[in-house]
């Protein structure tokens, strides 16, 4: 493969190592701030034998093309959500399952724990040309609408939303009697703005860098569903990096995640305020909050979520994070 034999000219020659990673948010969200700070950090600490190149908001690959571009080694490194592997790696749609987490912490538990690791060997013991490194935070997501607010099921039959491409999610917003649209991140600004869909569901974060509240009315806080990503890597790239290099690299990566679990909470606080400030001084009429009733109404009515994927999301993963 070329991408190998360049590599292998790079350390012959002493030139830098490029490793370019794609991710389509903006760099003031999560993903953004962690893809900067790897990006920083290893641009320094490795003394220019390793240069990481940051694109993002889609300016290299958009969503999907970027998994089939590391897979294939056109590119070395990416952060896309779970949802975006589901079609490799179907176990993953554990991310999506509706209000199985009960908190942040409790989704760390499991990355970080027995369920995390298993992933991980997942990704080595199928070949996929794709190594799994570390999970990222953003944080839980809300609903957004521009008919009336969401408060209950009855609210959402009849309606379209915008979702990532995940089957679990599409089943989620079919058990609410509402359908689910697989679009990409770039387009869901412009589909909200015409009305091509009614809604969308996303973090705080994603609604607020994307603007999705300036055409939304309103926007329910549901914590609904956590999203996450998945930091990879390109595997035939990995190996071939000199083991003092994968440590060092393994090293920050694992320090970055740490704080960006740490600014995934900061940016969700604030960004869900700039929101509600917009929404005061904007005339929106509606910015909710899910009280525990209304709350487990909508836990009973995607309870079907779970039936249909028991065979697909390992139910020993989903009985464990309960029991956390």
């Amino acid at each position: 493969m070329i991408f190998i034999v360049i590599l292998g000219k790079s350390l012959a020659s002493n030139a830098p190592i490029v490793i370019r990673f794609s991710h389509v948010v903006a760099p003031n969200t999560p993903k953004g701030w962690g893809a900067k700070e790897f990006a920083r950090r290893v641009n320094r600490e490795l003394n220019g034998k390793v240069r990481v190149e940051v694109f993002a908001n889609g300016t290299l690959y958009r969503d999907n093309e970027a998994i089939e571009a590391l897979a294939a080694g056109d590119l070395e490194m990416a952060a896309p959500s779970s949802a975006k592997l589901m079609g490799i790696v179907p176990a993953l749609q554990l991310f999506d399952m509706p209000f199985l987490f009960s908190d942040i912490q409790s989704v760390h538990n499991a990355m970080d724990g027995a369920i995390g690791e298993e992933m991980k060997e997942i990704f080595l013991n199928r070949n996929l040309g794709i190594r799994l490194l570390t999970f990222w935070d953003n944080a839980f997501k809300q609903f957004t609408c521009n008919v009336h607010p969401l408060l209950s099921p009855d609210d959402f039959k009849g309606l379209k939303f915008r979702i990532m491409s995940s089957d679990v999610l599409e089943t989620q917003m079919k058990s609410l009697g509402a359908t689910g649209l697989r679009l990409p991140f770039q387009e869901v600004y412009e589909v909200l703005k015409k009305g091509i869909v009614d809604g969308q569901e996303n973090t705080a974060s994603n609604i607020y860098t994307g603007n999705f509240h300036k055409v939304q009315q309103y926007l329910t806080f549901s914590n609904h569903g956590y999203l996450g990503y998945l930091v990879i890597i390109n595997e035939a790239f990995w190996e071939k990096l000199p083991g003092h290099i994968q440590n060092k690299l393994t090293a920050i990566l694992e320090d970055v995640t740490k704080n960006v679990r740490k600014k995934a909470q900061e940016l969700d606080r604030q960004q869900s305020e700039q929101i509600k400030i917009y929404a005061k001084t904007h005339d929106r009429p509606g910015i909710s909050t899910l009280n525990e009733y209304q709350k487990k109404n909508l836990q009973k009515a995607m309870l079907p979520v779970y039936k249909k994927f028991s065979t697909i999301v390992p139910e020993r993963w989903v009985s464990s994070i309960k029991n956390m």
